[in-house]
């Protein structure tokens, strides 16, 4: 029998081991930077520990490993809040005086029978009381963006900022069902974009570099095509590069010698050409695990300075920092541009 790749992914994760948990304890969070619109801030983020995303529950996206960070049961109302109170107690030790918040839960922050309508309004309302707290960003799939959500999510939020962020990766159709199986259209998205919009609310797209079965070269032209597609929707692009996370299809196929991550060089390329093209797109990555061997890389001797430099970028906007850093490995990258397409997205070099 030929499995799809839905049932392919769920095969793999009905395989891992989940650790539970305290419920009042959040998956994860830290603290960063970011450029919000214009304006450089200090970031807090938080990963809710919820029931868990529901399409990752039916198999789900193809290199996706933060479905592991959702609960082993099903954490109550109150749980949740103080996972939110326990990332805030951090704030006071490191006397953040202005910060912006984004929550994530693995899934999504408007699917109620992930966070319930209740406790969305509790969570905003607690953030937008805040004085410390300029504007809140919220992971979602589009499906669940509806203007009755939206407004009920502006009524607590005291006129701050909110904006919705969505893990759209492509706005090619067939890449984002044959690679990545994320189990939504590009119309879809959009559709949340503009009753996001004519609510009054910031929207994210975050792209991904370099899904299974495309080449490097593939991967690129896809990325400047989606930002040209999206940037019509959203205020902010922010692009993930492909990382080989546990448990996951992807995983399989980096250990059987199928799959690279991508070069740091071609997202350097990307935002170079994006944000000439789009100078009023606020365009980032934080190429995480970069130099790893699971993670987007370069040699040994450039990944770290480069990751810095798209860091920096990320920040800044301006595309000069991208010139900080040169390395002879580039001329790697370029022939294998050139050849790999020739390999139906297996790699060249490991």
């Amino acid at each position: 029998m030929i499995m799809s790749l839905n049932q392919t992914v769920l095969e793999i994760r009905n395989r891992q081991r989940i650790k539970s948990k305290p419920y009042d304890e959040p998956a994860a969070f830290w603290f960063g930077k970011d450029n919000l619109r214009g304006e450089v801030v200090d970031v807090m983020t938080i990963i809710f520990q919820t029931s868990g995303c529901y399409w990752g529950k039916q198999g789900g996206c193809t290199m996706c490993g933060y479905v592991y960070d959702s609960s082993t049961g099903e954490p109550s109302d109150d749980d949740i809040i103080m996972q939110l109170d326990k990332a805030l107690e951090q704030v006071e030790r490191r006397k953040l005086e202005k910060f912006m918040v984004k929550i994530f839960t693995s899934g999504s922050f408007l699917h109620e029978r992930e966070i319930s309508p209740d406790l969305r309004k509790r969570i905003l309302k607690k953030l937008a009381d805040d004085d410390r707290i300029v504007a809140v960003l919220a992971e979602t799939r589009p499906e669940f963006v509806t203007d009755e959500a939206a407004k009920e999510c502006l009524s607590v939020m005291n006129g701050k900022p909110l904006e919705y962020a969505y893990g759209l990766e492509t706005t090619n159709d067939r890449i984002r069902r044959e690679s990545i199986n994320k189990g939504f259209t590009f119309e879809k998205f959009k559709n949340a974009a503009e009753i996001a919009k004519r609510n009054g609310i910031f929207t994210k797209a975050y792209l991904m570099l370099k899904p299974p079965f495309l080449s490097e070269k593939e991967a690129m032209e896809d990325i400047l095509k989606s930002i040209d597609d999206v940037a019509p929707y959203a205020e902010t692009v922010s692009i993930n590069l492909c990382n080989v996370q546990n448990g996951t299809f992807v995983e399989k196929l980096w250990e059987n010698k199928e799959f690279r991550p991508p070069w740091l060089w071609s997202i350097v390329k990307i935002l170079k050409e994006a944000k000439i093209k789009h100078p009023d797109l606020y365009l980032m990555s934080d190429p995480v695990g970069a130099g790893a061997k699971r993670g987007p890389r370069n040699c040994k001797i450039c990944s770290r300075d480069v990751a810095d430099m798209i860091r920096e970028f990320s920040i800044t906007q301006d595309v000069k920092t991208l010139e900080n850093v040169d390395c002879d490995c580039k001329l790697l990258w370029e022939k294998e541009l050139l050849l790999d397409d020739f390999t139906f997205g297996a790699p060249i070099l490991d």
